[in-house]
């Protein structure tokens, strides 16, 4: 599969860690070009220097995806910088607790902000560049979560019915075009994303659940990415549930 990807382009978001920085990482092995983003500009610039003392190439860029100027800008810059833009991977995500009734409505757009808008801003304006290329590969980071909700985390399960919607919409939109859309479901996988949740019960709930026997790591997940753009051109993988093996639950 190297040689399928090698010369290809990829902008990686939400790269500083988990998933994001294991896909950065699996696509640079195959020979892809890689930009990531994150705001931790620390962990992106170490993560650069990991590829390139590799021998990949790739580029940092920090900064907060949610911004729609800067999310659109990145797209740009790294099709300008590297020529074209073949794979984009919208990893970022956050999840928080809570309900309907005593909702946190602010807490609620940063949820929707971050895991819905800031990936509808990267597509936007990734479209338009890989319909002039006449190919291009969409991926974009969903979850179990995204198929079954639950009264626990209902902003996080409303953002990603959302995304899987506005996924298969534009799928549809841009097939013609030669352009590849995917959406990742992934299981229980040990990331830090219980890092940024505020509620104490919450978070040791998450940290447990994504660190329990069985569950997947970020790289199981970037293998999969990987797999999903290495296919020729002619298939599209448009939804790519992936659930521990352990894992005995119907979906």
């Amino acid at each position: 599969m190297g040689e399928i990807l090698t010369g290809r382009v990829a902008l990686v978001t939400g790269a500083s860690s988990g998933i994001g920085e294991s896909t950065a990482l699996e696509l640079a092995a195959a020979g892809v070009t890689v930009a990531v983003v994150a705001r931790r500009a620390e962990r992106l610039e170490a993560l650069v220097a990991k590829i390139q003392a590799a021998g990949g190439t790739a580029l940092a860029l920090p900064g907060d995806v949610t911004d729609e100027a800067f999310a659109t800008q990145i797209v740009a810059q790294t099709a300008k910088r590297f020529g074209r833009l073949d794979i984009l991977v919208n990893c970022a995500g956050m999840i928080q607790s809570g309900g309907i009734e005593k909702a946190d409505t602010e807490e609620w757009r940063r949820v929707m902000n971050l895991n819905l808008y800031a990936t509808l801003y990267t597509c936007k304006a990734a479209i338009g560049i890989m319909r002039a290329q006449g190919s291009g590969d969409i991926i974009n980071i969903s979850s179990t979560a995204g198929r079954r909700a639950g009264p626990g985390a209902s902003a996080y399960c409303a953002s990603k019915f959302a995304l899987t919607a506005m996924t298969s919409s534009m799928r549809q939109e841009v097939a013609r075009d030669g352009i590849r859309v995917c959406i990742v479901e992934p299981g229980a996988t040990t990331t830090g994303i219980s890092e940024g949740v505020t509620d104490e019960k919450f978070r040791k709930f998450i940290s447990e659940h994504v660190s329990k026997e069985g569950s997947m790591r970020p790289e199981d997940v970037a293998a999969a990415i990987r797999f999903v753009v290495s296919l020729p051109p002619r298939a599209n993988v448009s939804e790519l549930l992936i659930q521990p093996t352990m894992d005995t639950a119907p979906i």
